[in-house]
């Protein structure tokens, strides 16, 4: 069978294109929805020589669309179950799993160059610009690809030659006021991230809170903060009676009645808004009752009732509360952390989110949508990552042949529409791609910051240094400063005691607007 799919693919690819893709050694940055199609792709097409790495664990959550794992695969390593599912379509082909961080010191630039190209299958967005990093470092071709509901994409970024990862800038992520999401939401977005960030971290997990809610000084928001901790004072203690009968009950008085009759004695606050209305959960106890309303079979893109979604927030909580008490008996600060992917959080969330809107006189909205909009969450279709995987492999094609600027982007669109847009030159202004990089071998536990700057940073470009000068420095580890000539507190500092590592890429900017310089530390 496999000798019939070879002769097959030299039919199609030519000899030639064949040899080279037999010949290739590929990397494959993540395993979940894309990474699955993707490996099975490359093992199909004649791809021999794989590395796949990924540091998660299967989840029960991810076996409708991840379909190189089954149920007997949960909680098992994502990357070493994708290496021997994949091998059954082609067990000629060499895989090497690893289940580490792309990030860990030990992939150095060094490590990189060792492949033929790297493909990217990931959705975190800090990840994918550190394997652009040391891709454009090591001069590797990197095929970048991504999905979001039934759109996608899939393109080349070769150093010099086309737009990298970082040429244009990406959203960043929206924070909300802590008065607005607390007091007085008016759009669908605030409810979701209350119910994610704010109530499912208080009740099941560590509070999230700075991450979605903006925590400025402002008299306003500093009122509300408090009141913030007022009410996680009293969730707190609700906690407590987590797993007992009237657990989702107490719950739901606290934050739909309680609180809004709290909120109603400001009268002030609504001179020229529109009032909540508390909900009531006996009133809504007997009309569910009378109405025999259920949460069995309620579809992801329905938007459900108010009866559903009351039902739905009874019924998800007591699962919670189960699987975190159940948690607890093995490690006692154990917790329970939001995913996407965790059908119980989600359906938390959309009843929750949806409960709250409906005080506040907001549209409801679908569990599909509450998942594409809780913080940023992008819902994953297999189909789309089927397809998206598929010109991934197209894209490997183009550069085996040498084709990088005739090797064109593609996107898939609404109305499942294909459309194809001509690689970009790179951005002359990237701070990535465009700026000088070089690798310096260090001894991290010897080596200061000092010695980086008199023995590289202001060394003369002719005798193999930066050539820059020093009043004009400053130094950047990521987005940390660690270095300018008013912040020198880190110069005599060994390199690990500063925070640095083998892997680290440090930036070095001049006040005057001259060219940066990468640096990439590597262990002597």
């Amino acid at each position: 069978m496999n000798s019939n799919r070879e002769s097959y693919n030299i039919r199609v690819l030519g000899q030639e294109l064949y040899n080279k893709v037999a010949d290739s050694k590929i990397l494959l940055v993540g395993a979940g929805g894309i990474g699955c199609e993707l490996l099975k792709d490359l093992v199909m097409s004649g791809f021999k020589d794989i590395v796949v790495i990924d540091l998660d664990t299967i989840d029960i959550s991810n076996l409708n669309r991840q379909f190189l794992f089954q149920r007997q695969h949960v909680k098992k390593a994502k990357a070493h179950v994708a290496k021997e599912s994949a091998r059954k379509f082609n067990p000629a082909a060499k895989i090497e799993s690893l289940q580490n961080n792309i990030k860990e010191s030990q992939f150095s630039v060094q490590w990189f160059k060792q492949f033929t190209m790297v493909l990217n299958a990931l959705d975190n967005l800090d990840a994918r610009r550190h394997v652009n990093a040391m891709c454009l470092a090591a001069d590797v071709p990197l095929v970048e690809s991504g999905t979001q509901g039934y759109l996608g994409q899939a393109y080349v970024i070769k150093k010099f030659e086309t737009e990298c990862f970082d040429c244009q800038p990406k959203p960043t992520p929206t924070t909300y006021p802590v008065c607005t999401i607390r007091s007085t939401p008016s759009a669908p977005i605030h409810c979701i991230v209350w119910a994610k960030s704010f109530l499912f971290s208080q009740l099941f997990g560590n509070s999230e809170d700075e991450e979605a809610l903006e925590n400025d000084e402002s008299e306003e928001n500093a009122q509300e903060l408090a009141a913030l901790s007022r009410e996680t004072a009293e969730l707190k203690q609700i906690k407590e009676a987590a797993g007992s009968a009237d657990y989702a009950k107490k719950v739901f008085d606290k934050v739909y009645n309680t609180d809004i009759n709290r909120l109603l004695s400001m009268e002030s606050m609504w001179a020229k808004r529109a009032k909540p209305t508390p909900l009531d959960y006996d009133t809504l106890e007997r009309e569910s009752a009378a109405a025999e309303t259920s949460t069995v079979g309620l579809a992801d893109q329905k938007v459900w009732t108010l009866k559903e979604n009351f039902e739905m927030f009874k019924d998800s909580v007591v699962r919670l509360a189960a699987r975190y008490l159940k948690e607890r008996e093995t490690q006692s600060d154990a917790i329970l952390s939001f995913d996407k992917d965790d059908d119980d959080a989600m359906d938390f969330v959309t009843a929750a989110s949806n409960l709250r809107a409906h005080v506040f006189n907001i549209p409801s909205k679908s569990l599909f949508d509450v998942k594409s909009m809780a913080g940023n969450i992008i819902p994953a279709i297999a189909t789309t990552n089927a397809v998206i995987a598929g010109f991934v492999i197209m894209k490997a094609y183009g550069i085996l042949r040498g084709d990088f600027k005739n090797n064109p982007r593609t996107y898939l669109t609404t109305g499942s529409r294909l459309v194809q847009e001509a690689n970009a030159d790179p951005n002359p202004n990237c701070g990535v791609c465009r700026s000088r990089s070089a690798t310096v071998k260090v001894n991290f536990d010897k080596t200061t910051l000092n010695d980086i700057i008199q023995k590289v940073i202001l060394v003369p470009q002719e005798e193999g240094g930066a050539g820059m000068v020093e009043d004009e420095v400053a130094i950047m580890d990521g987005s940390r400063m660690i270095y300018d000539i008013e912040f020198d507190d880190s110069v005599n500092l060994k390199l690990r005691d500063v925070g640095l590592n083998p892997g680290s890429i440090i930036r070095v900017t001049q006040d005057d607007g001259g060219e940066d310089v990468d640096l990439i530390l590597e262990e002597l």
